[in-house]
């Protein structure tokens, strides 16, 4: 009887850390781009959109753990931007459906990419996230696009 009580509760404790790993929403990070679009009118704030694969592209899990997830990371981009992430996982059929407008909307060709819009809702820039794997690189480059898109 101890074996199958001890069974069960390595089963369980193996589900938690499994739906753990696929958790989809990352702290500081909305999933709702159309909210988003509307908090940054009312703020008069530009949005950063991350499109991912959180479950199945390396790069985009290598970007989540390195960056994205770091309250550093998110302390200071939130100063600046709305973030919202859009995922696109395999272990959720649901997610990926509800977001898949939004990938051909803004015609998606790979991931991570990330596109900066200003409070408008209008687009002022485009990167694959990737190409800025540590906190500092991808910071500085969201001040660089903040520069340039002032400039316009």
């Amino acid at each position: 009887m101890k074996a199958i009580t001890h069974l069960a509760a390595f089963a369980m404790a193996g589900t938690a850390l499994v739906s753990s790993a696929f958790a989809n929403t990352l702290e500081g990070w909305s999933t709702d781009l159309e909210k988003a679009f509307k908090d940054a009118k009312a703020q008069n704030k530009p949005v950063l959109v991350e499109f991912t694969g959180s479950d199945w592209c390396p790069p985009c899990i290598a970007m989540r753990k390195n960056v994205f997830s770091k309250k550093e990371f998110v302390k200071k981009a939130s100063e600046d931007f709305i973030l919202v992430e859009l995922d696109f996982p395999r272990g959720d059929k649901e997610v990926k459906k509800k977001n898949e407008p939004y990938a051909k909307k803004y015609d998606i060709e790979g991931f991570p990419t990330v596109i900066l819009f200003d409070s408008n809702g209008k687009e002022f820039n485009r990167f694959f996230a990737s190409q800025y794997p540590k906190i500092d690189l991808f910071l500085d480059h969201l001040d660089k696009a903040l520069e340039r898109k002032d400039l316009d």
